[in-house]
């Protein structure tokens, strides 16, 4: 989870309140309904013949590429995928050293009580006052700081705002809740050199994108300040695996499956009630979070885990947006495109948008 890709389709619409998928031309009828059983429409209106063919075409042209994409990356996922998870971690880490090498950014290591921590910040003048706490992916079992300044140098250079990562223990050797524990771990310290809850954007993919939610959702029940907001990249929301997405999506996902889930699910929480909050957030009650922005790629299994946590933040009427990316795959903001960038430039203007 959070795997390298390569491509370049387009992004999608974006959507308040309402499930941003669909690309509507005002000369034709476009319907498209989320599992939570909303609508987008338009009137129809008439067409010759002509441009009915020319979309036939661009259709399929379409089509086609988003085939041949598709088995490109399923062949570079093969670069990190190993059955020794040690080697699978090491072989993360090296794409990330390799993808983050640039001198338009620092990274300055850290110890936080004995947690690896480190800052990433752009060459140049940039905000200060608020900062981008990030939860990298992985499963719970892989990932690192390092593999994940695929995001995070991103993060940063898209902001201009300085970003924290961590390296959280990880299962099967430190199951659930080590991870939440090394979370709650990384907030102290934000807020030990004198951040408030309010100066923190707290963003994550897939895994950690669970690991924020789940950050969040302890910070309230301990009744402390929430971040001013969160940005969540393809987010693994329900460890039960429950999402129609699982069977809708499965032979179009280039990255994920259900036996890898299955793993993961089993190394991180074998033997815990899947339905906790703290372990499948999907669950939990989002009343009194803050301002947050959902991505996801339309090809991948876990669609559903953003939809439906896009509905449960509306039923608890929190202010949330929700993009899904046509042709794109799990965390496809990590891949070195023109797509994952205009992602991030979308972040960065939600980003900016909460922090006025």
């Amino acid at each position: 989870m959070g795997k390298l890709g390569i491509g370049k389709p387009e992004p999608g619409k974006q959507a308040r309140g309402k499930l941003g998928a669909a690309k509507n031309k005002p000369e034709k009828t476009a319907a498209l309904r989320s599992e939570a059983g909303h609508f987008n429409t338009v009137q129809t209106a008439a067409v010759s013949p002509e441009t009915v063919e020319i979309e036939k075409i661009e259709t399929e042209v379409a089509d086609k590429k988003s085939q041949n994409l598709m088995s490109l990356i399923r062949r570079v996922h093969g670069l990190v995928e190993n059955p020794d998870i040690e080697k699978h971690r090491q072989s993360q880490d090296y794409i990330g050293t390799i993808l983050s090498n640039t001198k338009s950014l620092n990274y300055r290591e850290v110890d936080v009580d004995g947690m690896y921590g480190e800052w990433v910040s752009v060459n140049r003048a940039h905000m200060k006052k608020y900062i981008i706490l990030h939860c990298h992916g992985g499963g719970y079992s892989t990932g690192s700081s390092l593999y994940a300044r695929t995001l995070t140098s991103k993060l940063a250079e898209s902001t201009s705002m300085d970003v924290f990562c961590f390296d959280y223990r990880l299962a099967p050797e430190h199951p659930f809740p080590a991870a939440t524990e090394d979370a709650m771990k990384a907030w102290n310290y934000l807020m030990l050199l004198g951040y408030g809850a309010r100066d923190v954007v707290l963003t994550g993919d897939s895994a950690g994108g669970n690991l924020a939610l789940a950050l969040a959702l302890k910070l309230k029940e301990e009744k402390r300040l929430l971040p001013r907001g969160l940005v969540l990249m393809s987010p693994w929301t329900d460890l039960t695996s429950s999402g129609k997405s699982f069977q809708t999506k499965a032979e179009l996902d280039p990255v994920l499956d259900r036996p890898y889930i299955e793993r993961m699910v089993k190394a991180y929480a074998e033997g815990q009630n899947l339905e906790e909050a703290f372990i499948s957030p999907l669950f939990g009650n989002f009343e009194g979070f803050p301002p947050t922005y959902i991505q996801v790629g339309e090809n991948e299994i876990l669609l559903s885990d953003s939809l439906r946590l896009h509905q449960a933040f509306i039923d608890a009427n929190v202010s949330v947006k929700i993009d899904v990316w046509p042709g794109m795959w799990h965390v496809f903001q990590m891949s070195p495109m023109k797509t994952a960038w205009s992602a991030m430039d979308k972040n960065a203007e939600f980003i900016y948008d909460i922090c006025r």
